[in-house]
This record gives C-alpha cells, structure tokens and sequence, in this order.
C-alpha cells in the first residue's frame, strides 16, 4: 500500500470512529416541536401541562444538550444522579427569569452557586414505539428513582373543555406563567412540528434570523433602537419593542435567531405589533 493510500485509509477509520463515538452519547436526535393549539381541537385526546419558560434540553445519558446540538456545561454534580435513559425537557429556574437562566446555562465554566438554584423539569422519556401516556408512566418512576434534587417531572393531567382550558391559561399567566403545552396520548416520541404537541399561549410566536441592529434615536441613544429581521420566506420588518434596556446595550448579532411574539398578520401578510422574546434557546 502506498504513503498515500495508508493516508487516505487512516483517515477514513479516524472519521468512522469519530462518528461511532458521536452517535453512542452526543448531540440529540431531531426533537418533537408544538405547533399552535386552535378551538375545536379534540381535547379528550390530550394531557395539559404548563409551558415553563426555560431552556430546552436534552439528556443523553451522560450530557445535557440544546436542540441545535450545543453541549451545556452543568457542574458534574447537578447531573450525578441523572439516569443512563435519555430525558426530554427544559431548564428551568421560575417564571419569568428566562434572561438569567440563559446567562448561566450558557456559561463555559458553570458557576456552582447559579447552578444550584436551576432544575431540570422532564417532560418526555425519548424511547421509540411507545404510546406517551405509556411514556408518561416510566417517566414518573424514573425521576422518583433517581434521588436527584435537581430532576423534576412536569405535571399533565386531563383537560375537559376549551373554556376550562382558557381558564386553567388565565391563572397561568397571571401567576406570571408562559403558557400551556397539549401532549396527544397517544403520540410517538418522533422529531419534527406536528399536533402531536400544541402550545396554547394567549399570543402568537415565531422565529426570524436578525438582519441588522438599527441605532436608537432619544432615550435609546447610543443603544439599539430596533432589529431589522427576516422570515423564512424572505420577508423583512422591524422589531422595537419587548427589549430591556440591558438587551439594547448587548442586542443579539446579525445572523443570531431570535424569537417574537405578535398579535394576528397585517393586511400585507406581516405580524401585528411584533415585540422582542429572546434569542432562540439552541442558539450558543
């Protein structure tokens, strides 16, 4: 075998070696994703759980993962009693700290004491061909069997009706709640957006990629004054609104996703009064 052909077949060994080592505990698979609940939904079909305003995550086993595949740096005791199966869920430090808790999971080197004020809800057991009310159940005796401080079980329980529904998002959002989230019963745990999982919020919400920082004018001198973004489609508008002034000195970057929410589209097909979410959660 000649030098060059020992090169390119080491090579190839080194790449396949690397890929056995990545898909034996790594990145997560294509996670399920909601699309938005709408009256006349068939509710005896699903379980209602609140929407936790934290960071999606997903355990491997061994590593806590964001949706786009980046690595979160928990102390090595947060994780310690966390089981070998792997877990769906979010990162969650209360209502309405989502900024804070952003800051501290995306730190490289954890710092214990914000760390030990963060939990890790589970909301799903990703295991194929298993029904999730099915799920659901080694789930609950998966997070009572670990012992950990840190692992939580997200609570769902039957809905009877629309107006009961509303109801139960009215005390939510009151309490300073997001939303709430429809899981199907009988729902395969399968990546991608379907209606197997619905997001009942009292707003609607997308996602567009951050086109350019526009400069403020008077009180926002010197800080970002709006976000020219655009959608998938190729549509571009301004968001002004829903920014702290903290997120107007150090506004998120051009080419950085971020998430808004608004009320119904304009008679050209753009979103009503678009104000400022956060930076899409998997963003690094």
């Amino acid at each position: 075998m000649s030098v060059l052909n020992q090169k390119l077949f080491l090579g190839t060994v080194l790449l396949i070696l690397v890929s056995v080592a990545n898909n034996a505990h790594g990145a997560p698979p294509e996670l399920p994703l909601a699309n938005v609940y709408h009256q006349g939904t068939d509710l005896s079909q699903y379980w209602v759980s609140e929407k936790l305003d934290g960071v999606r995550a997903y355990w491997d086993g061994e590593h806590l993962w964001s949706r786009g595949g980046h690595q979160y740096r928990s102390p090595d005791w947060f994780t310690k009693r966390f089981p070998e199966d792997p877990l769906d869920g979010e990162l969650w430090l209360g209502r309405g700290r989502f900024s804070e808790l952003s800051g501290i999971v995306r730190t490289q080197t954890p710092v214990d004491k914000d760390w030990r004020r963060i939990s890790f809800h589970v909301f799903d057991h990703p295991v194929p061909g298993t029904p999730f009310s099915e799920r659901y159940e080694e789930l609950r005796a998966i997070v009572e069997g670990s012992g950990s401080p840190y692992l939580a079980l997200v609570r769902q329980h039957p809905v009877s009706s629309h107006r009961a529904l509303m109801e139960q998002l009215d005390q939510i959002v009151a309490a300073g709640g997001e939303g709430l989230m429809l899981k199907r019963k009988a729902s395969l745990y399968l990546g991608g957006r379907s209606d197997d999982l619905l997001k009942v919020k009292p707003f609607q919400d997308r996602e567009a990629v951050v086109v350019e920082q526009i400069p403020g004018r008077g009180k926002f001198e010197g800080m970002m004054g709006a976000l020219l973004v655009e959608l998938p489609n190729g549509r571009r508008f301004r968001i002004g609104t829903g920014f702290s002034d903290a997120e107007r000195e150090s506004p998120p970057e051009p080419g950085q996703t971020v998430t808004f929410k608004f009320h119904g589209y304009t008679s050209t097909g753009l979103p009503r009064f678009a104000s400022y979410l956060r930076i899409r959660d998997d963003e690094p």
